[in-house]
């Protein structure tokens, strides 16, 4: 039986379920240890690229190897761990889930399972108490949006709170290939750098081109991915349009300059209205490169079952707003 990922009472009645804990002091550390990594290394990395590249310029390999990995990267977030194992928004084989689970654990977004349970508790109190990166529960005061930006987009990890993988990702703890992966995350993190600084050594032959596929293709590369991403938590939930404002009644907003740097993900007030859809960018002009990749491997027949809602009922809700915000 295909259990419904925005069910979070599914667990036999006997677990915990609320949806996050006080972690224990030691594993509030350690997760805080992680996320300043994260966080600082990459942006090291950035200040070091700008001296290379002042340098010795920057070679042909080290713009593609970037390229290349924040393309895949970025999928592997989008389509693997959010539209995929978030949302259920399409089918696919077991071999694409390892494909999708190894790539979105290379951009440094934390474990499997960590990310799908902290994104549904994210939409299960959106803009409320208990989202875990929301902007707009700073208290008032001067710089409050300010304060909320800051929270939504980085301070949230560092928090106490420990989100509940049994209340919010029971579909996911009861596949132990799926637990496999997820515990082997540190692993295919290394390989995100390792690769790129590898195929920099084979194809430049020299030590610099490994240096700048593991600085470029991969430090740099999750910099930029890691921020896009963090921007639709805070960013997008704080600045642009919200077209569906009737069925979504938080405050995400569809901000362009975010969807396109973060392949869709920044249509917020389209995927809040419509969290199990494939497809984020409802209008041509809305940026959906993910869902272009979907479309693509559906046709080939990589995965199936594309959940995207009528054009009807989408229309239907557009003309709900417009009547809202003209009374």
């Amino acid at each position: 039986m295909k259990v419904d990922p925005h069910s979070h009472h599914n667990t036999g009645g006997r677990e915990d379920l609320s949806p996050a804990h006080e972690g224990h002091e030691s594993a509030v550390k350690i997760q805080r240890i992680i996320a300043f990594l994260v966080v600082v290394l990459p942006f090291l990395a950035v200040l070091l690229s700008i001296w290379m590249i002042n340098k010795n310029g920057i070679s042909s390999f080290g713009v593609g190897i970037f390229i290349v990995m924040y393309f895949l990267g970025m999928l592997g977030i989008t389509v693997g761990f959010h539209r995929l194992f978030a949302h259920r928004s399409f089918e696919t084989s077991w071999p694409m889930k390892v494909f999708l689970s190894i790539l979105g654990s290379m951009s440094a977004q934390g474990p499997l399972f960590f990310w799908v349970a902290t994104h549904r508790r994210h939409h299960a109190y959106s803009d409320q108490p208990g989202d875990p990166h929301s902007p707009q529960l700073s208290r008032p005061g001067p710089f409050q949006k300010l304060r909320g930006l800051w929270f939504g987009h980085i301070a949230w990890m560092f928090s106490k709170e420990l989100t509940n993988w049994v209340k919010f990702a029971p579909d996911l703890m009861k596949d132990r290939k799926l637990f496999q992966m997820h515990q082997l995350y540190f692993l295919w993190l290394s390989l995100g750098l390792l690769v790129p600084a590898l195929l920099g050594w084979l194809v430049t032959g020299t030590v610099y081109g490994a240096l700048e596929g593991f600085i470029y293709g991969g430090l740099v590369r999750i910099f930029f991915v890691n921020h896009a991403l963090w921007a639709v938590g805070s960013i997008s939930h704080m600045f642009g349009k919200r077209p569906l404002l009737a069925k979504t009644k938080d405050k995400s907003a569809n901000n362009y300059w975010v969807a396109l740097a973060a392949f869709g993900e920044g249509n917020q007030n389209n995927h809040h209205a419509y969290p199990s859809s494939a497809k984020h960018g409802l209008k041509w002009w809305e940026p959906d490169i993910t869902y272009w990749v979907i479309r693509m491997l559906n046709a080939l027949r990589l995965i199936w079952e594309v959940n995207v809602p009528s054009k009807d009922e989408i229309h239907a809700e557009y003309q709900r707003t417009n009547a809202l915000q003209n009374r």
